[in-house]
C-alpha cells in the first residue's frame, strides 16, 4: 500500500487530507465483512491467516467499533457504553492488534471510523441510536464497501447468511449491506466472484455437545436439543472447509488481543488447549454467490475458497450478474 502523504489547498483551513490506496495487489483477494471487533478472530481467524501467509491480499472490514460490548478487564470496566463511553475507541487498538497476529495489514471500519454504532442485542433500546448500524441507510452503507470493491477488486468476500449467524442485529445488517453491495459492484464490473457466508455444520456442533456432556465448563449447558441452537447448517449445505490448523496459535493469539471482550479464561482457550488446531483451525462457509469449485469428501466440501476461479479474473467481469444472487 502507498501513503500518497497530506494533500492541502492553498486557502483552505482545513487539515491535510491523507489517502492511502493500493497499488499493488497479489493475483487472489479476500473481502471479509464482519460486524464488530472480535468477529473476524473468532469466527474466520484461522482463514486470514491461511490466506495472509499464503501471500493473498486480505481486506477486513468492520462495520462498527463494538461500543455495547462488555468489558471483562476489571482495571478498564469504566469505558463501558453506560459510563465513560469510551470502549469503541480502545477496541480499535485490540482490533489493530489481531490483525497484526493473523498477517492481516488491511482493515477498514465502514464509512470510517466511528461512522456506524454498535446496536447491542436485538430489542434494546440501543438499537434506535440514530448511529446504530442497525438504522443505517442500507444504499449508503453499501456505497461504502462498494468504494472498497472498486479499490481491491476482490474475487472472493466472506460475511454472515441472513440471520447474521446468530440473530445480532449488526450481524444481519452486515450481511445486508455485503450482498447489496454486490449487486451494485457486480453493475460496476467489480464484484466478487464468489460469496460466502459463515457457517457451522450440524456434525460438528453434534459432536461437540457429546464431546462436552460431562464437562463443568460446557458451552452447550442447558442445551438439549441441537435445534435449539440459533445456528447450524446441515452439512450437505456446507460448500467450504478451510484447513487452517497450522495458524490455530495465530488465530488464539488474535483472540487474546481482544481481552476486553474474551475473558482470560474462557471456555475457547479451554477448548483450544485440549484439541489445539482440530479445534481453532478449521471454519466453514456455505456458498452464497458463484460456481462451486472441486471439493472432496462424501458433499465435496472445497478446501480453497478461491477454488474453480482463474488465477486473475480482471475488472472487466461482472460475474454476480452472470451468476445470479441466490
Amino acid at each position: 500500500m502507498a501513503d500518497l502523504g497530506g494533500r492541502v489547498d492553498v486557502g483552505r483551513e482545513e487539515p491535510p487530507v491523507r489517502v492511502t490506496v493500493v497499488t499493488m495487489l497479489p493475483d487472489r483477494r479476500l473481502l471479509l465483512v464482519h460486524a464488530h471487533p472480535d468477529d473476524e478472530s473468532i469466527g474466520t481467524g484461522s482463514t486470514m491467516a491461511h490466506y495472509a501467509a499464503q501471500g493473498a491480499h486480505v481486506t477486513l472490514v468492520t462495520c462498527t467499533l463494538g461500543e455495547e460490548g462488555e468489558v471483562h478487564v476489571p482495571a478498564l470496566s469504566q469505558l463501558v457504553a453506560a459510563e465513560a463511553d469510551q470502549l469503541g475507541g480502545y477496541r480499535i487498538a485490540e482490533l489493530a492488534a489481531a490483525c497484526a497476529a493473523l498477517g492481516v495489514g488491511d482493515h477498514r471500519f465502514l464509512g470510517g471510523a466511528g461512522r456506524y454504532r454498535d446496536s447491542g442485542m436485538m430489542g434494546l433500546a440501543t438499537n434506535e441510536h440514530p448511529r446504530a448500524f442497525w438504522q443505517a441507510d442500507l444504499d449508503e452503507a453499501a456505497g461504502h464497501l462498494v468504494e472498497i470493491m472498486r479499490e481491491v477488486r476482490p474475487q472472493v468476500l466472506v460475511t454472515y447468511d441472513p440471520n447474521g449467524f446468530y440473530g445480532h442485529p449488526d450481524h444481519i445488517q452486515a450481511h445486508r449491506v455485503a450482498m447489496r453491495a454486490v449487486e451494485v459492484a457486480a453493475a460496476e464490473g467489480c464484484a466478487p466472484l464468489k460469496v460466502y457466508w459463515t457457517a457451522m455444520p450440524l456434525s460438528v456442533l453434534e459432536a461437540g455437545m457429546t464431546q462436552f456432556a460431562e464437562s463443568s465448563d460446557n458451552p452447550f449447558g442447558g442445551i438439549e436439543d441441537i435445534a435449539d441452537l440459533p445456528f447450524g447448517t446441515p452439512d450437505a449445505d456446507i460448500a467450504a472447509q478451510i484447513d487452517g490448523t497450522d495458524q490455530h496459535l495465530a488465530k488464539e493469539a488474535a483472540m487474546r488481543a481482544h481481552a476486553t471482550q474474551i475473558p482470560a479464561n474462557s471456555w475457547l482457550y479451554a477448548i483450544a488447549g485440549n484439541f489445539g488446531g482440530e479445534f481453532m483451525g478449521v471454519e466453514y462457509f456455505t456458498l452464497a454467490v458463484g460456481e462451486k469449485g472441486p471439493g472432496a469428501g462424501p458433499y465435496g466440501w472445497e478446501d480453497d475458497l478461491f477454488a474453480g476461479l482463474p488465477e486473475e479474473t480482471g475488472p472487466d467481469r461482472s460475474p454476480v450478474a452472470a451468476a445470479g444472487l441466490r
